[in-house]
This record gives C-alpha cells, sequence and structure tokens, in this order.
C-alpha cells in the first residue's frame, strides 16, 4: 500500500468514526475499520461519496426508514446496511426498540 492510499484509508476511517452523529459513528466507524483496508479504488469513492451524505439522511437509510437514493444504493451501502443489523440488531442501542 502507498503512503497515499494509507493516508487516505486513514482519513476515510476518521471521518466514518466523526459523524458529529452518534448511532452512525457506531456503525460506519466500526463498518470503516473492519471493511476499508479491502476496498478497491472504486469502492473508496463509493464509501467517500456516502461520507459525504448528510448525517441524518445517510442513518435514515441504513435503517431503512427512507429510501435510499438510486446513486447511493451501490454495493457498499448494502455491505453497510447488512453490517449493521448485525453489529447493531433491532432491539440493540442504535436501532432502538
Amino acid at each position: 500500500m502507498t503512503e497515499t492510499s494509507d493516508t487516505r484509508l486513514k482519513k476515510l476511517k476518521f471521518r466514518a468514526w466523526r459523524r458529529g452523529f452518534r448511532e452512525a459513528d457506531l456503525i460506519l466507524g466500526p463498518f470503516a475499520d473492519q471493511h476499508v483496508q479491502g476496498f478497491s479504488e472504486d469502492e473508496l469513492d463509493t464509501f467517500e461519496r456516502l461520507l459525504d451524505q448528510p448525517d441524518q439522511d445517510l442513518y435514515a437509510w441504513i435503517l431503512g426508514r427512507e429510501p435510499v437514493p438510486p446513486e447511493h444504493d451501490s454495493a457498499i451501502f448494502q455491505r453497510i446496511k447488512a453490517f449493521s443489523l448485525v453489529a447493531h440488531p433491532k432491539g440493540g442501542p442504535v436501532h432502538g426498540g
């Protein structure tokens, strides 16, 4: 891995953990820690575009409270959504219930 790639991964992990919205942090941070190092450049681009979205929107999409815009309904988004269901099953601290 090049230094540029390593720096990018660190920045993406930081952004995933420091959303400013705790519930999103608890999904995106662990997801990034476990998965981004194995992403291709295209997958990193997709993840980065998701991180550019407002916290409330992204969290609502993950929980299925709002429809995911087609431009963000990617394989990476589906992996995040699946990860959230395993990491924080319904009734857990993130999903409430």
